[in-house]
């Protein structure tokens, strides 16, 4: 009875869990969520608490791409010596790209679309790789694969929008 009683509330729970995800994708920085503490009653800045709320894109961003490209995205990571081409500076983007992000090239550079004008293309394919690693954690819970890759992804599309040096 208990094993059943388990079976039955996993999927509501991650589904729950991917519904709030995809709800902090939404909402920014300075949202409702940002804005109930103190420093929104007082009229202070909200920076730091800003800071405090969950940051999905830098999350994947240090996670997946810092090691390569660098904590600040400049292509200074830590293995950077290891690679056969060095990384590019994805703070540089929106200004490369007449000072507009580039949003789709972006995705589907990510993602796995696009594929590399010369030899072997050393950056992950994360769209592949999400999708494993999906397959994987919900294993025989009912979940959408491909709203699970897009949310990744576009968490990752946005945090590198933010990035941009202006």
């Amino acid at each position: 009875m208990e094993a059943e009683m388990k079976q039955w509330k996993r999927p509501y729970a991650v589904g729950a869990v991917v519904v709030f995800e995809a709800l902090a994708l939404l909402m920014p920085a300075g949202g409702a969520w940002a804005q109930a503490g103190p420093a929104a009653q007082s009229g202070a800045p909200q920076r730091a608490e800003a800071r405090r709320t969950v940051d999905p894109g830098r999350r994947e961003f240090e996670s997946n791409c810092a090691v390569c490209h660098g904590k600040s995205g400049q292509g200074d990571g830590s293995v950077v010596e290891l690679l056969k081409r060095a990384p590019p500076d994805l703070t540089q983007l929106s200004r490369k790209n007449g000072g507009v992000f580039p949003i789709d090239r972006v995705y589907q550079t990510i993602e796995g679309g696009t594929v590399a004008a010369h030899g072997s293309r050393e950056m992950p394919i994360w769209g592949r790789d999400y999708r494993i690693q999906g397959a994987e954690y919900f294993m025989d819970v009912p979940y959408d694969p491909e709203v699970y890759v897009r949310t990744r992804l576009l968490w990752l599309v946005e945090y590198l929008s933010r990035l941009q040096v202006r």
